[in-house]
């Protein structure tokens, strides 16, 4: 997935969880759209670069949004919107193995009681399978990247969907996106939200399915790189 073209800013301060204030280069201080509910732990430090898009929409109250963080050793990617987009790319040039062999790839696709999946992948052959994709951006210090980064409602309810799914004789797949190239190995942050942890080990045990993948992040683009050791 290639980006926009990206301005080069300073992260000033993060704020009321969708705001951020940036210094441009030229020295003007905007405020951009941070599309990211999370805690963004590691990921929001003042002081650092950042990356901006800039959107020619006129509707838009915030034209900027951010997209990449750079965290000393890594660019971030901090827009939860992008990794979906990335996942449909890899998925439609069969760079996930388990998940090749689906003609028809579908976004935001509704299934049971006020849900909707990420991605919905059928084929004639076989059951559709319904996939959901988590963006994950914290790295503890043992250097393994966690997920969530706060503690998530929304996140444990697509668990439970995914359940049910399983449940009812489908195909269920949860998806780590890893935004990020420095660290190794996924697991639950546990320290975090530890009801999720419980019901991802769950949810597992259930049959659904659990990948991490990490992604090469550049200015440029955002693509899958490699599967990630699950450490859980």
């Amino acid at each position: 997935m290639h980006f926009p073209p990206l301005t080069p800013a300073t992260l000033i301060r993060r704020y009321k969880r969708f705001l951020a204030d940036c210094a441009l280069a030229s020295g003007a201080v905007i405020t951009a759209h941070c599309p990211n509910s999370g805690s963004m732990r590691g990921c929001a430090e003042p002081g650092q670069p950042v990356l901006l898009s800039l959107s020619d929409n006129p509707q838009r109250k915030l034209p900027w949004t951010w997209e990449l963080y750079w965290s000393g050793a890594s660019w971030v990617c901090v827009n939860t919107q992008r990794p979906n987009a990335v996942v449909a790319e890899a998925i439609t040039a069969g760079a996930i193995p388990a998940l090749r062999h689906y003609p028809r790839l579908r976004r935001e696709v509704a299934y049971g009681t006020r849900a909707r999946v990420d991605i919905l992948l059928s084929a004639a052959d076989r059951p559709p399978c319904y996939l959901e994709v988590k963006s994950c951006t914290l790295l503890e210090d043992d250097g393994v990247v966690r997920f969530p980064d706060a503690v998530s409602d929304r996140a444990l309810r697509h668990l439970g969907a995914l359940t049910e799914v399983v449940r009812g004789g489908g195909r269920a797949v949860m998806l780590f996106l890893i935004g990020r190239e420095d660290g190794r190995g996924f697991a639950p942050a546990d320290a975090i939200d530890p009801v999720y942890g419980k019901a991802l080990r769950q949810a597992r045990a259930d049959g659904v399915e659990i990948l991490a993948y990490r992604t090469h992040v550049s200015p440029d683009k955002m693509c899958l790189s490699a599967a990630e050791t699950l450490l859980f």
